[in-house]
């Protein structure tokens, strides 16, 4: 059972969906609408490190990267495994902003999903395995710019990681500037 809980900061109580829902709500959008993520790594100096790149999510919100060997953040999973992804997107069609606390920006609050987690390394089979997976559904749907790779390429240039949720949170998904927290797999 997930631990579940609204951040709503609100002068008025706001509704809290069912989890089940607004969790099938954001994978949908994560999956359809919100493209690009924003990973932030840790580097040697303490200070997070942001890229934007594709992560894939399944549905207990593991996030699941396949990426080249060659880059920095390999090296700062290595050192330290905290991670957060995030994605922002346009608001939702009901989106409003109608009791700002600080700043009236005159805007709908956007929709954003941030997952906070530890990142593990995966073995080569599951690297293969994630890589032919994402890329046999991104084929299926014309997307077939990025090369073809064989499973000996995959081992020899790419690295698996997978971000094991700690938390979730989401905002841009319920009434007004309402955000909603879980840390998923926890007792209630």
């Amino acid at each position: 059972m997930d631990e579940y809980s609204s951040l709503a900061n609100q002068r008025v109580a706001v509704p809290v969906p069912p989890l089940d829902d607004l969790q099938r709500r954001v994978l949908d959008w994560l999956r359809t609408e919100a493209g690009f993520a924003q990973v932030y790594t840790v580097n040697k100096d303490g200070y997070p490190v942001g890229r934007t790149m594709a992560a894939p999510v399944d549905d207990a919100f593991t996030v699941w990267m396949v990426q080249r060997k060659v880059h920095k953040r390999i090296g700062q999973w290595r050192r330290n495994p905290r991670t957060e992804v995030m994605w922002i997107g346009t608001p939702a069609p009901d989106s409003r902003n109608d009791s700002p606390h600080v700043y009236d920006l005159n805007l709908a609050i956007p929709r954003a999903v941030f997952i906070r987690g530890d990142a593990e390394f995966l073995d080569d089979a599951t690297t293969v395995e994630v890589f032919q997976r994402q890329t046999e559904l991104h084929r299926a749907r014309g997307w077939t710019k990025a090369p073809l790779r064989t499973p000996e390429n995959i081992v020899a240039e790419l690295v698996g990681v997978k971000i094991r949720p700690q938390q979730v949170r989401v905002e841009g998904f319920g009434e007004g500037a309402a955000s909603f927290l879980w840390k998923p797999g926890s007792a209630a």
